[in-house]
């Protein structure tokens, strides 16, 4: 290559770098800033400095031990070689590499040292853990090792191996690579064909080979018991393991150490060849294969397999309780539910749990709270709302909440300027709730805060707003939330006019707007020409340096949102994947659970995350976890982000985790606030971990049976049920209520889900999560062997298919103009038998049309006896206590229908007329007058829909109702009469 081609090689190189190290500092810099903002450079200093440390000294170990044994072989080459056509061909090599040989060196060195210490500095968690580890206080239950050694050490330890094995490894093949060029070993010509330098330098790294080989071995037997092995499909050392994998990892690692022994003895200074070094490495192969492998099958397959379950009980014992131990598991409290005759008790209107059970969906009321309580087009409440309880007036309920904020994907194309997009739609604005038990007559949420304008008053209470805001947060706006994707630029000039829309003075688009300029603590301040010129770079926006929105008081903020900014915060936890908004102190916060999570707990289950917290709404709403397989998991920390500043605040919740002790220790020791610290007015809104509690309730289909011979059966397992109303779209989330369930003394708010038994379909145990006395509770309330319940499957297919139910349902699609959507489907175990209460919205086929909230279907006891459709919670309940007041008590449980009926499908052959019964001659009239009176209320709901008024849609819709009973209660007094008159039907 040509002076000037070097020269130009040079530079496009060194550009190359400056601008790499360039983009490595911008963001070093702006992510410091970020934590400087939040008062946690802690954080930033700690991982940085740990990494940067990492990457030094383990890129120069390695550098040294492979450039070292390099440079070794080039000093041992043998100063004469004997003439051959093979020494001839190698001398070109040796002319070329010799004048530069350091150089070489080095730069192989350091390639294979950079490498190296950017797979080291990815481990600064296990060096953080390593380095602040403390006690567990607890043993494995096989060579009684504290459980720390297996959490805070064998993984380092385990990555440390394997950078030996590297170092030996690429050392031997660049030493015989040095050793063969430079004549110290040979394939050609008289006399040896190594060098006695080369040998014992080539065999000195196969014994240290060897070595790690015996250090291998020794933490293979600790490994044993973090791996599948117990039958059936359980984890930890099974019996084959402790008799004769155990034994064997042990006899190897002697052996290996001897062999290391003999390798350098015979090559070097008994008999000085390979001759018995390599016997020794072949009887090293030939026993790990006999010795490690096949005594341990035939022990597997001549004692443990005739006789499984005798081998296996001790260990299949362990296993379950070191599960139930890693998940929290080991005080589940389990209490035996006896179901009765299934009557409804005449005191069910009155029970305060069954007042209190949800109809309002979070995930299908989404779009009423957009359209009812958006009143500009950008703003978005979410896929899912969340749920939440708030004690009113001395009655605590549960709320239905949502936090309105602004979805830079919905402005319009004249709004989406950059100085729009960052400067002027910077916020949200309210938290909406609606109590969840109840309804407006339109069918939508009856709204109780986050009000916008003037809203409210005795005379808007029709419009479905409470007269008075109930929930008033007294800063409402939000800077910081899960639809803020973008950064915002916050912050005028002094003397300067407000610029960012802070909202509307009313519902109505007429009333005008107010603007606000962001008086908090968030963001970074980037007053200065020099830090606006680096965030220009960072986000390659030239208006941070050019626009005049920009000023010596502008403030930055990005990475807004909540579950992003305790991630960086926390970068050692999992976080849960639906934070919740609340009003705590008159200030609207983001709360999310952080988990601590190991894979290395002894004999405990491993599980994959994404996995196990999957149902039917992941990723609607709610964020999916990783892909982790962890064996432990605790619920440790309680964090807060401050939806006005931003502000991130870590509270210790599990103070008993030796994780979290760890981490902060690691970073400091004042990271995380200690339990004591957390508000009286922020514990009130803490709720059981929805990601946790699914974990723990798959885990406990299985792990709730402790006795090893039922386990090892599976006669007694179960599982998950799918969600009732599409069973092939996952499985059925669970719920939170604010209910008082048997054997508790008082309501709670809890998470609540039912399970199936292994297979089947009826009910077999209902599991709740929830918090007393500040510590959380499993409670598992199960059924009897000898009762059979329905399941959320089965009961949701015998109310559709009831006769009176399915009619009302098929009406209820108003003739294709209209889809029935069924909310979720809550069992609540009430008096002597089980409530089930499924809310049902009627959904127009109008574009953006919101689900309303038209009919609550519920029944109690087996699911297909007493049934009942009713307009809301209060009227149902009290329809079901008069059911079971006047019925007898059903003499048998109805069969459970193969096929679910669908609203608008064709009725049931079981309720069809005979095709011999004679055809009436007459219509009664006033039969006849109402289907006129139900075509004539389809088709002022087909106006109101069309019109787009809510409002009149909703009393359109209550008209409808009326007129479809009307015509039903006169249908079956004609059935029960002597009239021969035909039934007329409807014309919509």
């Amino acid at each position: 290559m040509s002076r000037r081609g070097r020269v130009t090689v040079g530079v496009l190189v060194g550009v190359f770098i400056l601008f790499t190290l360039l983009g490595w500092g911008i963001d070093a810099y702006t992510d410091y800033l970020w934590f400087d903002e939040l008062q946690k450079t802690q954080v930033f200093s700690g991982v940085l400095i740990t990494r940067l440390v990492l990457f030094l000294v383990v890129g120069a170990a390695m550098t040294a031990v492979v450039a070292g044994n390099l440079y070794l072989a080039y000093r041992l080459r043998p100063l004469l070689r004997p003439h051959s056509a093979e020494q001839a061909t190698l001398e070109r090599y040796r002319m070329i590499l010799a004048p530069r040989l350091g150089t070489w060196i080095a730069v192989a060195g350091i390639i294979i040292g950079f490498f190296a210490g950017l797979s080291a500095q990815s481990r600064w968690g296990d060096w953080m853990l390593f380095r602040n580890g403390g006690s567990f206080g607890e043993s494995d239950p096989q060579f009684q090792v504290d459980i720390s050694f297996y959490i805070f050490e064998y993984p380092l330890w385990r990555y440390v191996l394997g950078l030996g094995f590297t170092a030996v490894v690429l050392s031997v093949i660049g030493s015989l690579a040095v050793h063969y060029i430079f004549g110290g070993v040979r394939l050609q010509g008289v006399g040896d064909r190594m060098t006695a330098a080369a040998r014992a330098h080539l065999t000195s790294l196969v014994a240290v080979f060897v070595l790690l080989k015996a250090v291998a071995y020794v933490l293979d037997r600790r490994a044993l018991l973090l791996e599948q092995h117990v039958s059936p499909g359980l984890y930890g050392a099974g019996y084959t393991d402790v008799n004769a994998l155990l034994p064997a990892k042990e006899i190897l690692a002697y052996i290996s150490v001897v062999v290391a022994i003999a390798i350098i003895v015979f090559s070097n200074a008994v008999m000085r060849n390979l001759v018995w070094p390599g016997v020794s490495l072949a009887l090293l192969a030939i026993s790990a294969v006999a010795i490690g492998g096949i005594y341990p099958l035939a022990v597997q397959n001549f004692q443990v397999k005739p006789s499984l379950y005798d081998k296996e009980a001790e260990y299949i014992t362990k296993s379950i309780q070191a599960t139930r131990t890693a998940f929290g598991l080991e005080d589940t409290a389990v209490s035996e539910y006896p179901t009765g005759d299934g009557r409804p008790p005449a005191e069910l209107a009155a029970d305060p749990s069954a007042q209190n059970v949800r109809v309002i969906d979070p995930q299908l009321v989404s779009q009423a709270f957009t359209v009812s309580q958006q009143s500009r087009g950008f703003y978005d409440f979410g896929e899912k709302l969340d749920v939440d309880r708030y004690t009113i007036g001395g009655k605590t309920q549960d709320y239905v909440v949502g936090a309105r904020e602004i979805d830079d994907e919905k402005l319009t194309a004249q709004q989406s300027n950059w100085l729009n997009r960052h400067t002027v739609y910077t916020h949200g604005y309210g938290l909406v709730a609606a109590p969840a038990n109840q309804k407006c007559d339109t069918g939508l949420p009856l709204f109780a805060s986050g009000l916008l304008g003037s809203e409210g008053g005795e005379e808007n209470v029709n419009k479905c707003i409470t007269p008075t805001q109930e929930l008033e947060a007294k800063q409402p706006r939000i800077y910081y939330g899960e639809k803020s994707t973008e950064y915002a630029i916050v912050g005028q000039a002094d003397g300067g006019n407000n610029v960012e829309f802070d909202r509307p003075r009313g519902q109505s688009t007429n009333s005008g707007e107010e603007y606000y300029t962001y008086s908090g603590k968030g963001g970074v301040e980037i007053g200065s020409f020099f830090r606006r010129m680096i965030f220009a770079i960072k986000n390659t926006e030239s208006n941070f340096v050019l626009s005049g929105a920009v000023n010596d008081n502008s403030r930055l903020m990005y990475i807004r949102q909540p579950r992003e900014r305790v991630e960086k915060v926390a970068p050692f936890l999992t976080i849960d994947g639906d934070p919740y908004p609340a009003v705590v102190d008159g200030r609207i916060v983001w709360i999310l659970d952080g988990y601590t999570t190991a894979k290395t707990y002894p004999y405990a289950q491993k599980i994959n995350l994404a996995t196990e917290t999957e149902d039917r709404l992941t990723g609607t709403g709610s964020f999916a976890l990783a892909r982790d397989d962890v064996n432990y998991m605790r619920n440790s920390v309680k964090a807060t982000v401050d939806a006005y500043d931003g502000t991130v605040t870590l509270y210790e919740f599990d103070d008993k985790d030796p994780i979290l002790k760890a981490w902060n220790k690691a970073f400091g020791g004042d990271l995380i606030k200690p339990k004591a610290q957390i508000p009286q007015a922020l514990a009130e809104h803490f709720r059981y971990p929805a990601d946790l509690f699914k974990v723990q309730r798959n885990l406990l289909t299985k792990f709730h049976v402790e006795d090893s011979r039922v386990f090892f059966s599976g006669e007694d397992f179960w599982q998950v049920p799918n969600a009732p109303d599409a069973p092939q779209s996952g499985y059925q989330p669970p719920f939170y209520l604010n209910v008082k369930l048997p054997e508790q003394t008082e309501p709670r708010f809890q998470l609540t889900a039912g399970v199936t038994p292994l297979k089947r379909e009826n009910m077999a145990a209902l599991v709740s999560g929830s918090y007393v006395n500040g510590e959380p509770r499993l409670e598992i309330l199960q059924l009897r062997d000898n009762t059979i319940a329905p399941g959320p499957v089965q009961v949701h297919q015998l109310m559709v298919n009831k006769e009176n139910i399915a009619n009302q349902l098929t009406l209820l699609n108003r003739g294709g103009q209209a889809s029935v959507l069924f909310g979720n489907l809550i069992s609540l175990p009430l008096g002597s038998d089980i409530l089930y209460v499924e809310p049902v919205y009627v959904k127009s086929s109008q574009a953006n049309a919101a689900p309303l909230l038209q009919k609550v279907l519920m029944s109690y006891g087996d699911g297909g006896t007493y049934v009942v459709l009713e307009d809301n919670l209060t009227k149902g309940l009290e329809a079901l206590a008069a059911l079971g007041k006047n019925a007898p008590p059903p003499s048998g449980t109805p069969s459970t229908p193969t096929t679910p009926s669908t609203p608008g499908a064709s009725p049931s052959p079981s309720t069809s007329v005979s095709p011999s019964t004679p055809p009436p001659t007459q219509i009664p009239a006033d039969l006849a007058s109402a289907a006129a009176a139900v075509d004539r209320a389809i088709e002022d709901l087909k106006n109101a829909k069309r019109s787009g008024d809510l409002t009149k849609e909703g009393q359109a819709l209550i008209a409808l109702d009326e007129a479809v009973k009307r015509f039903q209660d006169l249908q079956k007094g004609t059935a029960a009469g002597t009239s021969t008159s035909p039934t007329p039907t409807p014309s919509g």
